[in-house]
């Protein structure tokens, strides 16, 4: 039998107490944020990357835009194109910020309305 792999800490090692407080990376996230800094390591491959995500977070918020009129989700693709460019961008990510608390803060003050009008239809109680 081989021995235990180094890299994990058994009780009584310095620092397995503060281990257990340090948050957890799951799997995926953790592939995904080392793929991103193998492509972050190659200029070209870098500016491709970066390219590609603008092109598909741009399309995807063109896309909200048009469909915007149409019933359906159009706010909800283009904020979700908008969470696409904020990967990369910071004032894109900041626009998605604003643009998910002024959704939230319509979606409060519609279900206030609806819950006044119930109320406004029920009338008054004996």
């Amino acid at each position: 039998m081989s021995s235990p792999d180094p890299r994990i800490l058994q009780p009584g090692d310095a620092g397995y107490e503060a281990a257990g407080a340090v948050p957890r990376i799951t799997r995926p996230r953790a592939a995904a944020a080392s793929a991103r800094e193998a492509i972050r390591r190659r200029p070209k491959l870098d500016q491709a990357y970066r390219t590609g995500v603008k092109v598909v977070g741009g399309t995807t918020v063109g896309l909200g835009v048009v469909l915007m009129p149409l019933p359906g989700p159009g706010t909800l693709i283009a904020l979700g194109g908008l969470a696409i460019l904020g990967t990369e961008s910071e004032r894109a990510k900041r626009l998605n910020r604003q643009g998910v608390d002024l959704a939230k803060r319509a979606a409060a003050s519609a279900k206030a309305a609806r819950e006044k009008r119930a109320a406004r239809k029920a009338g008054p109680q004996a």
